[in-house]
């Protein structure tokens, strides 16, 4: 499937132009889509870490997932939304970026082992999983999320 005349499209509608030629639109869409991208970051260290045997120990894995998840929901949906607006600002050069695929690729599989696996794993009864999967999942959940941050920052120091 071809997807360059969706692109093209994009590039040429007017939305597209506005974001690209406006002094302030793209420095705000991605100062609110870093501070998700920050806040995501957040909730997922804090129920990662308990994961693998640090941070709070005052609450159950359990407790902290599920205090977690809103935040987490929230600011994915407000980072796709940003996300989108800058896609829209420069399709073609994301189109052909390696950095971008790779971010991409570590969103849907971050958010996919976010709302499975490790929601499985963060809601069992404690003691019913054993700690080297609670370790495993932490870090496979640590990796693809920093795979975002990193494939999104790589994308801005691309051509």
């Amino acid at each position: 499937m071809d997807l360059l005349p969706f692109i093209d499209w994009v590039a040429s509608s007017p939305l597209s132009k506005w974001i690209s030629q406006s002094r302030w639109a793209f420095a705000v869409i991605e100062s609110i889509h870093l501070l998700a991208l920050s806040v995501i970051g957040g909730s997922v260290l804090i129920v990662d870490l308990r994961l693998l045997g640090f941070g709070i120990r005052t609450h159950t894995l359990e407790e902290i997932a599920r205090q977690a998840q809103p935040w987490f929901l929230g600011s994915w949906t407000v980072m796709i939304t940003t996300g989108l607006l800058l896609f829209w600002s420069e399709p073609q050069k994301l189109y052909y970026s390696a950095p971008f695929a790779v971010k991409m690729s570590c969103l849907l599989l971050g958010t996919i082992f976010a709302l499975t696996v490790r929601r499985k794993v963060t809601l069992a009864d404690e003691g019913q999983v054993n700690a080297i999967w609670l370790k495993l999942v932490a870090l496979v959940s640590l990796a693809l999320w920093f795979g975002v941050g990193a494939g999104g920052r790589w994308v801005g120091f691309s051509g």
